[in-house]
């Protein structure tokens, strides 16, 4: 491929372009499922809207924070930057290099294969072989690479394009929520009495966080954003308020449809929902919604998480092919491939359920990265903020995100299941950690890549 070790990316995406990065990241396929188990764990519809409702409150103080560090530094792999500049160049390599070998690359994994056995379900109304199931998948996976090789517009006409059929998707179960009079509701029994415990509530909560995550790939992405330290900020804020809305609407409409025995006692909850009204089609409506789901999250795996790999590289931190943009493209063309490569391997290597365990262990070290990047905002406000502004709000605001996101980490660890595969995200930063002491410690003169 042509391509050249120093090249700039180009600045062609637009506000609803760097919007539809937010809420494409956000919205995947956990809506779809995830508020089964934020019922099962706070015991009544009314505890669960209230998890989802603190939630969104994490999610708003998360994108305030981060809305103010991508005006701070509107530059390509805008994370990256904001650790290395507060913290130094070890734990913004340590970040880069977990988000890429577990977050991004496992992520990925999953939700091909996630969204290849939706799709096939949507075709074929039954689940297929494992072995055509990963096919699909691994297809999927290298026809996106593709895509956000040849351009970043075509990935960002993509990732619109998913996002807006996926808020149709979202939009339709509400609108029938809305539509369905009481009488038509089905009679399910009684919840059990459960009094909600501030126990319980955390525990939903630190779910729905999870949910609510993705919002920081658009700063990512801030290397190829027009006027970005304007426009990125009010996508971010625009982006997760939309995602709140959307998150709070479908949440109503599961209990409309189904009350609250039925959410918590779902096997399929978005298909059991559009069963109430479309009897048989149900099934592969709601697979056609998860599969179009998961494929606009996939592409926004190879659309912003190549950036900051392409960042870290150039800046002197990571292996020098990574810091090569195709010529022709402006894209980070090696960056995307090792994504796609390393996603391929965990796909056919691993499989679902193994590789589940693998992301699973690793959630607590995303928080803990979020948490690091809340705290980097006070530090850069003090040093390079312009005069004159009043920062005070600003950095309760980060702060409070930070200790949300450590607390998240602390829900996380205490229940059993989590704990046991935690220890993989703990091998996951030592071998970051190792690598960066063979291979990069020395490299002391980072380049300039905005």
């Amino acid at each position: 491929m042509d391509s050249q070790p120093v090249h700039s990316l180009r600045r062609v995406l637009g506000f609803w372009d760097a919007t539809c990065v937010v809420v494409g990241a956000i919205v995947g396929v956990g809506i779809f499922f995830g508020p089964r188990d934020v019922a099962r764990i706070s015991g009544s519809s009314g505890a669960a809207m209230l998890a989802w409702c603190l939630g969104g409150v994490v999610a708003v103080l998360g994108a305030i924070t981060f809305a103010e560090l991508g005006r701070l530094r509107p530059v390509a792999g805008g994370q990256y930057h904001v650790l290395r500049d507060a913290f130094g160049r070890a734990p913004a390599f340590l970040f880069v290099f977990c988000n890429l070998t577990a977050v991004q690359a496992g992520g990925a994994a999953i939700i091909s294969i996630v969204c290849a056995q939706n799709l096939l379900v949507a075709l074929h109304g039954a689940a297929s072989s494992d072995a055509y199931t990963l096919t699909i998948a691994t297809l999927l996976t290298w026809t996106l690479v593709v895509v956000n090789v040849i351009g970043v517009r075509s990935g960002a006409r993509m990732q619109n394009a998913t996002v807006a059929l996926k808020l149709l998707a979202i939009a339709a179960i509400v609108a029938v929520a809305a539509l369905s009079p009481a009488a038509a509701l089905p009679q399910v029994a009684p919840s059990p009495a459960h009094a909600m415990t501030l126990a319980s509530l955390f525990a939903g909560v630190t779910i729905t966080m999870f949910a609510y995550g993705g919002w920081q790939q658009a700063m990512w992405m801030a290397g190829e954003i027009h006027d970005a330290h304007r426009t990125l900020p009010r996508a971010i804020l625009l982006g997760v308020a939309i995602v709140v809305v959307v998150y709070l609407s479908v949440n109503w409409a599961y209990f409309h449809l189904l009350g609250f025995a039925g959410v918590r006692d779902a096997t399929a909850l978005a298909a059991d929902a559009i069963s109430v009204v479309s009897g048989g089609l149900g099934r592969r409506l709601a697979a056609s919604a998860v599969a179009l789901s998961a494929f606009g999250v996939l592409n926004a795996q190879f659309l912003a998480g190549p950036r900051l790999t392409w960042a870290l590289a150039s800046d002197g931190a990571f292996f020098g092919i990574f810091a090569r943009l195709s010529h022709r493209f402006a894209t980070p063309w090696a960056a995307i491939l090792l994504l796609g490569v390393l996603s391929t391997i965990l796909t056919l290597g691993l499989g679902l359920a193994r590789t589940d365990q693998l992301t699973t262990g690793v959630v607590v070290v995303d928080a803990a990265f979020f948490a690091l990047t809340g705290l980097a905002l006070p530090i850069l406000l003090r040093r390079d903020a312009p005069g004159g502004r009043s920062n005070a709000w600003r950095i309760a605001v980060a702060v409070a995100f930070a200790l949300l996101e450590l607390a998240a980490i602390v829900g996380s660890v205490a229940q059993q299941d989590v704990r046991r595969v935690a220890l993989t995200g703990l091998a996951w930063i030592v071998a970051a950690i190792a690598t960066w002491f063979v291979f990069f410690a020395r490299q002391t003169t980072p380049q300039d890549t905005t």
